[in-house]
């Protein structure tokens, strides 16, 4: 029987594998994809820390440690593209599904690289509570600054999504947010409060 060698990089290292040829080349082994070069528990593992924020450069130093196998940044990049519907498809998700009785609404601020520079940007988040009692995150945008019209884009952004208005929203006292509040869920008396996630 003809073989032909390959390698596996599996979380342990590179193992060498003799897979059998055929003469349609129809053969493919159980155990991994027909040109598939690395373990999927070995990526899984990989994404992971990409979703938990461990850099690029990090990734590629942990994967060569593990298992002695060089690992292009290329490919941890092509990585994080395969995350990219998931995150889409989560953050487009309808949100007429579920009432949310409670909104939490705030800002944070985050450093990210952007024209080759490290600038700091806003992220608007809002943490919706539903009739169980369960919290969960309804929304992330990402801005230049905290304003009245960035926090109405957001807003209208879930409601385009299916939010209704609920019945209570907390918030800071930003003054751009809460004439937002006031502007697209058409409430005349406002109360903030602060309350960290």
């Amino acid at each position: 029987m003809v073989t032909m060698k390959r390698d596996l990089t599996v979380l342990i290292g590179k193992l060498r594998l003799k897979v059998p040829r055929t003469r349609d080349g129809k053969f493919s082994p159980t155990l991994f994809e027909k040109w598939q070069r690395k373990e999927k528990s070995f990526v899984l593992s990989m994404l992971e820390m990409v979703v938990t924020g461990v850099s690029t450069r990090k990734v590629t130093n942990v994967a060569e440690e593990l298992c002695g196998d060089d690992v292009s940044k290329s490919f941890v990049s092509s990585l994080t593209k395969k995350l990219d519907a998931e995150v889409n498809q989560w953050a487009n998700r309808p949100l007429n599904v579920m009432y949310y009785k409670y909104l939490f609404v705030d800002a944070m601020y985050i450093k990210v690289r952007e024209h080759h520079k490290v600038v700091s940007k806003a992220v608007y988040i809002a943490l919706g509570v539903n009739k169980g009692n369960k919290r969960e995150i309804i929304g992330l945008k990402v801005s230049h600054a905290e304003s009245k019209e960035g926090w109405t884009q957001f807003f209208d952004y879930l409601k385009a999504r299916g939010l209704q208005s609920p019945s209570l929203i907390i918030s800071d006292g930003h003054e751009g947010l809460k004439n937002a509040i006031k502007g697209v869920f058409h409430w005349y008396q406002l109360a903030t409060l602060y309350v960290p996630f």
